[in-house]
């Protein structure tokens, strides 16, 4: 008989947490940037959806899905795309350096 205790459950479980996310009821337009948006623009947009994170009952699973995937656009979890590069990147070091 085929073991299959170990394969991953129905995608469903994998992604049903995002129909909880404060995010569903507002626009994409408040966590993507349109491009060549600098500045204080992109300030305000940003805190705008972090405004929304704060409210959302999902937002730390959210924080560690982009983390995970390494989600290159947007808001996501409370983070911007920057805050979660300088994570990964102080991630990365830390890993090479018990390697190392």
């Amino acid at each position: 008989m085929t073991e299959i205790s170990r394969l991953p459950g129905p995608v469903m479980d994998l992604w049903e947490w995002q129909y909880q996310g404060a995010c569903r009821q507002t626009g994409d337009e408040v966590f993507f940037h349109p491009e060549g948006e600098r500045g204080s623009n992109r300030r305000r947009r940003d805190e705008a959806a972090k405004a929304v994170c704060a409210s959302c009952p999902v937002m730390e699973l959210c924080r560690e899905h982009a983390l995970r995937v390494r989600e290159p656009y947007g808001v996501w979890g409370g983070l911007t795309e920057d805050e979660r590069t300088a994570i990964l990147t102080e991630r990365d070091r830390q890993a090479l350096s018990r390697v190392g």
